[in-house]
């Protein structure tokens, strides 16, 4: 069973998630401040961590922040609805996606199980080996990237986006493909994440001979990644 630590000081709310994940074939831990939570977190036994913003002692931001200091382990934040900051602020943190409260328990499930889907997406060719563009090297099989010979540190979203762009070098990917290949979900509307995402991308990037960035924004289309 796949083991998820969901973090949230609402113990009510917090039990009833727990219930209905457990429904859903997930094993459920709980901790209730972002204390206990990090130090769950780090112990390496969960595949995916559920991380409340709003907490008592260490709120969900410090807690992102400290835990990607030294893991990489999925993580889905839970903020309030129509709190851009705290989901922007997130992102750029680490955190792979996040859902607003309330939300509904399925969005929720289908969320987690995106994010624990690391497959090559169907919708691009399969490739057993390397993928190279430009100065990077992607291992798929591996989820190892390397630019220059220079290992990236990269959350699993990063990666997939990245992946993504790389297969479709020298073409526009559209936000709504990105979304579906490697976000694994719909587009949502208004859904800044992809942007987050790929910000912090072209920040672990090294620029272009020309001072470009390796990946371009196409007003209204979505992004590319310069082939050459």
């Amino acid at each position: 069973m796949t083991h998820v630590l969901l973090v949230d000081d609402d113990i009510e709310l917090s039990a009833m998630l727990a219930d209905y994940l457990g429904q859903e074939g997930f094993r459920v831990s709980r901790a209730a401040d972002g204390e206990s939570g990090l130090r769950e977190a780090l112990s390496g036994r969960y595949a995916i961590v559920v991380l409340d913003v709003m907490m008592p002692r260490l709120n969900g931001i410090e807690v992102l922040r400290r835990l990607r200091q030294h893991s990489q382990v999925p993580v889905l934040m839970l903020t309030a609805r129509g709190d851009d900051i705290d989901c922007i602020m997130g992102l750029e943190l680490g955190a792979d996606d996040y859902v607003t409260k309330p939300c509904a328990m399925r969005t929720l499930v289908a969320r987690l199980k995106a994010l624990l889907r690391r497959a090559p997406s169907t919708a691009a060719p399969t490739v057993c080996g390397p993928l190279a563009a430009g100065p990077l090297t992607l291992w798929p099989t591996r989820r190892h990237a390397e630019c220059d010979g220079r290992a990236l540190e990269m959350t699993g979203t990063e990666f997939n986006l990245l992946e993504v762009l790389v297969r479709h070098a020298g073409r526009i990917v559209s936000k709504h493909e990105l979304s579906q290949q490697a976000l694994r979900r719909p587009l949502a509307r208004f859904d800044r994440s992809i942007d987050v995402h790929v910000c912090s991308i072209r920040q672990k990037l090294p620029p272009r001979p020309d001072s470009l960035s390796w990946i371009q924004t196409v007003r209204g289309m979505g992004y590319l990644f310069l082939a050459e």
